[in-house]
């Protein structure tokens, strides 16, 4: 303690400074501790919800096709958590709000007219004014440009399936007759039922395709080719084979691709003689032994006559021969030839010329993926990584020539027709060059074309 004088001269006796209570109790000061951490949390709590905030924010408008959570997808997640893949992407109809379909196809809609931004149309034969996006879209009233591959299995139908595929805002409808099993259709009773259905997609029309959807369900292929709408299929589970969500979906996209390997070429003209479809047609040929060879090695080709018999494979080859000339003269604007071997060792030079009779833009996507998928081998039998110059040949070290020469005989019509040059023994067939040029004109020889 220390004393000292107040103003009126008594002696006081005051304590130091350093031993003076303060003037707050200890309870108001953790009170006050409290009101600063309550302040803290509640700051870094309304940081943490902006950032969470921003983040979706900005990946809903990068990606801009993030999945919605509908009543279905709620459903599914807590009753069926560890639900296998098939049934995953399957859904029922039911379940699906329209709500949540518009949302998808509003979405899809802007994602393709930024992926149009700068586009090049080609002007000319299309007949159609390119002038804008509208004049492509069937959902504004426009006319889509509609191509077609129509050819045999393992004939190539892949490789530039997936080159058409890779140019921008392209809706690829994969073997629309996947459906119809290990068949080569030539008449009735499938003929009619098959055409109406590659119609049907070509319009976007889906509602009476129970069928096919029924089918793609179980066979995922069906539509993982097609690239925007299986993303789809993936977020939006339940609505992927849903009619109302497909047509509207189809019907956004100004460009419609199309492979076909299960119909003989002469049916096709029910297609190439509708004006309103404007569909073009290219007709993919490969020689049989090669066709032959390639399908040897699919465990669904071998026992099915459609698939290994030479020579029902080598009789549709003559047929269509004679379908190519009578198309390439009455449709020479919509109908095109293209051998798999000429492709193949050219393929920049051909894929530009395809684009062109499309009418579509060589555009640069259609560079890289030639750039990545023709040089190298790489990946399984069904692959499209593969050296393109030696992809056609492999048949000639792969089959004995006892094999090559029973194809050989019974397709030696085919072969001449199609510019496809008889291997004479082993030696001969491990190096001489298959083919030769043809014409498409009615050959004079030693046979008619039936």
């Amino acid at each position: 303690m220390k004393k000292i004088h107040d103003s009126r001269g008594n002696i006081v006796n005051v304590m130091p400074l350093k031993m003076q209570r303060p003037r707050f109790t200890r309870t108001g000061k953790n009170m006050s501790r409290k009101r600063s951490f309550y302040i803290l949390v509640g700051v870094a709590t309304a940081f943490i919800f902006f950032l969470a905030l921003n983040q979706h924010y900005n990946n809903y408008f990068e990606h801009q096709l993030q999945p919605m959570i509908s009543d279905a997808e709620l459903k599914l997640r807590h009753t069926k958590i560890h639900q296998s893949y098939t049934n995953y992407i399957k859904g029922a109809a039911s379940d699906v709000t329209l709500y949540e379909i518009q949302k998808v196809i509003n979405l899809q809609r802007k994602l393709i007219e930024k992926n149009m931004s700068g586009y090049r149309y080609l002007n000319g034969e299309n007949e159609i004014d390119s002038s804008n996006l509208d004049n492509f879209v069937m959902e504004r009233g426009g006319k889509p440009l509609r191509s077609i591959i129509l050819t045999s299995w393992r004939s190539g139908s892949t490789f530039l399936g997936e080159v058409i595929n890779a140019h921008p805002a392209t809706y690829y409808h994969y073997e629309p007759l996947l459906d119809f099993g290990i068949i080569q259709i030539r008449e009735e009773p499938f003929a009619d039922m098959a055409l109406k259905n590659i119609e049907s997609l070509l319009k976007c029309n889906y509602s009476n395709m129970e069928h096919y959807l029924n089918f793609g369900k179980t066979h995922v292929w069906l539509f993982n080719h097609n690239a925007p709408l299986w993303e789809q299929c993936l977020m939006h589970k339940s609505i992927c084979w849903d009619p109302r969500f497909l047509s509207p979906f189809c019907q956004l996209f100004p460009f419609q691709s199309m492979k076909i390997v299960r119909l003989r070429l002469r049916l096709i003209e029910k297609i190439l003689a509708q004006d309103s479809l404007g569909a073009k047609v290219v007709f993919l040929v490969r020689d049989p032994r090669g066709s032959l060879q390639s399908r040897k090695h699919r465990d669904w080709c071998p026992g099915e006559p459609d698939c290994s018999d030479p020579s029902l494979l080598c009789s549709d080859l003559v047929s269509d021969f004679k379908a190519a000339v009578k198309f390439s003269k009455k449709y020479p604007r919509n109908f095109r030839v293209v051998r798999y071997e000429d492709l193949s060792v050219n393929p920049y030079e051909y894929v530009k010329d395809v684009y062109q009779f499309y009418g579509l833009d060589f555009h640069p996507n259609i560079i890289r993926y030639l750039d990545t998928h023709t040089k190298t081998d790489f990946g399984d039998m069904s692959s499209t990584f593969r050296n393109s110059k030696a992809a056609p040949f492999h048949w000639r070290t792969d089959l004995t020539f006892f094999e090559v020469n029973e194809i050989q005989e019974a397709c030696k019509d085919a072969m001449q027709l199609w510019g496809y040059v008889r291997a004479e023994n082993y030696t001969h067939q491990q190096y001489f060059n298959p083919t030769i040029n043809y014409s498409l004109e009615y050959p004079v020889g030693d046979f008619d074309i039936p």
